[in-house]
C-alpha cells in the first residue's frame, strides 16, 4: 500500500480490489507466447469487439502499445504528426526515433487538442528532401492537457484530412474510457475512424498492469512479432488479463465518480489564494487536475514537496504547475484532506 495518506500522483498507483485478486487467482492460464493463453485471448477478443476492430494485442504497457503501432506502420525516416504535448514525445524515452527511426512533428492547440487545419499544414509534400508523413497520433483523454477530451466531430475532422492523404491515424487511448464516460460516447463510436488504438487497463480502470494495441488483424499480427522483439512476450499473462477483464466488467461506469471527485478537488483548490486551476478545453473535466502556483508561493516543485511531506502526494509538471489525479483508491474524505492540506501550505507560505 502507498505510504502517503492521499496519493494523487497518478491513477497508476491503484491496488487491485479483493474481487480483482479473486479473478486473477481463478484465471485459466496457458502460454501467451505459444499462443494458447485462454485469458489473454478472451481479453483481446473482448477489447477488439468493444472498439469495433478486428483484433487486439495485450501488451505490458501503453508505451509499448504506442511504439508497436509506430513500428508496425512506419519506416525509418518517416514522420509522425502529434500535439507537442503528446505522450509519445514526452514520456516514451525517444521511442519513435530509437525503435522505428521516426521523427515527430509537434503541432499546437489548446489542452492537447488540435484542428484539421493544423494537420493539413503539417503534412509534408512529396519531395526527396522531406521525411514522409506516415502517421497522425492523438491522445484521448490528453494527459498534459489536463485530461482534456476530444469530441468525435473534432477527431473525425482530423482523421478526414489524414486519411485523404493516405496517412495512418493512431489514438493513444490510455484513458479512453475516461473520455467516453465524460463525453457520453462509446469506445467504438470514437474509434470508428482510427486505424489503431491503444487502451490502458492500469490507469483509470485500476488493473495492476497492461494495455492493448487494437486494429486490423494483419497489422496486429505484425505487431505481435515486434512485441516479441521488444521483449514484451509474456507467458502466464492470463493473471494480468483477468485483472483487465474484471476492470472492464466492473470499473468503467464508476469512472464518473473519479470525475466528480476531480471536479470537487479543482473547485476547492481554485478557491485558495495564490493557486489557479487550469480548465480543460471544452469544459469537460475527467480525472486530472492541474493547478498553477503563484511565484510568491515558490516553485511548483517546492510546493509539491511540501504536499508530499504532509502526506498528500502529487507531481510538479513544470516550474509553475502541479498535477493531481483521482482514481479508484481515492474517496471524498481523501479529497477533503488534500484540499485542506494544500490550503494550509499556501496559507503558511503567504503569511
Amino acid at each position: 500500500m502507498s505510504s502517503y495518506d492521499v496519493d494523487l500522483r497518478s491513477d497508476t498507483v491503484t491496488q487491485p480490489t479483493d474481487a480483482m485478486w479473486e479473478a486473477m487467482r481463478n484465471a485459466p492460464l496457458g502460454d501467451d507466447v505459444l499462443g494458447d493463453e485462454p485469458s489473454v485471448i478472451a481479453l483481446e477478443n473482448r477489447i477488439a469487439d468493444m472498439l469495433g476492430k478486428e483484433a487486439a494485442l495485450f501488451t505490458p504497457s501503453g508505451t509499448m502499445a504506442n511504439q508497436l503501432a509506430i513500428r508496425s506502420v512506419c519506416e525509418g525516416g518517416d514522420e509522425i504528426i502529434a500535439h507537442h504535448d503528446n505522450h509519445i514525445i514526452h514520456y516514451e524515452t525517444g521511442g519513435p526515433a530509437a525503435l522505428s527511426g521516426c521523427m515527430v512533428q509537434g503541432v499546437d492547440g489548446p489542452s492537447g487538442l488540435f484542428d484539421a487545419d493544423r494537420v493539413a499544414a503539417a503534412i509534408r509534400h512529396q519531395d526527396v528532401h522531406h521525411p514522409r508523413t506516415r502517421m497522425v497520433a492523438i491522445e484521448n483523454s490528453h494527459n498534459r492537457g489536463g485530461g482534456c477530451v476530444w469530441s468525435i466531430e473534432r477527431f473525425e475532422s482530423v482523421a478526414d484530412v489524414a486519411q485523404e492523404h493516405g496517412i495512418h491515424v493512431h489514438v493513444d487511448g490510455a484513458r479512453l474510457f475516461n473520455a467516453c464516460v465524460a463525453a457520453g460516447y462509446s469506445p467504438a463510436e470514437f474509434a470508428r475512424r482510427a486505424d489503431t488504438v491503444n487502451v490502458c487497463f492500469s490507469k483509470g480502470l485500476g488493473a495492476p498492469v497492461g494495455s492493448a494495441m487494437i486494429g486490423p488483424a494483419d497489422l496486429v499480427e505484425r505487431a505481435r512479432r515486434f512485441r516479441k522483439m521488444f521483449g514484451g512476450g509474456m507467458r502466464q499473462s492470463g493473471i494480468l488479463a483477468a485483472a483487465a477483464m474484471h476492470a472492464l466488467d466492473h470499473h468503467v461506469d464508476r469512472l464518473a465518480v473519479d470525475h466528480e471527485l476531480a471536479a470537487g478537488l479543482a473547485a476547492g483548490i481554485d478557491r485558495i489564494d495564490g493557486l489557479r486551476v487550469e480548465e480543460p478545453e471544452g469544459g469537460i473535466r475527467t480525472n486530472i487536475v492541474f493547478f498553477h502556483v503563484d511565484p510568491s508561493l515558490g516553485t511548483a516543485r517546492a510546493f509539491a514537496e511540501r504536499m508530499t511531506d504532509a502526506g498528500v502526494a502529487a507531481y510538479d509538471f513544470d516550474p509553475t504547475r502541479i498535477r493531481m489525479v483521482t482514481h479508484l483508491d481515492v474517496d471524498g474524505a481523501a479529497i477533503d484532506r488534500a484540499i485542506e492540506t494544500v490550503r494550509g501550505i499556501a496559507s503558511g507560505l503567504s503569511a
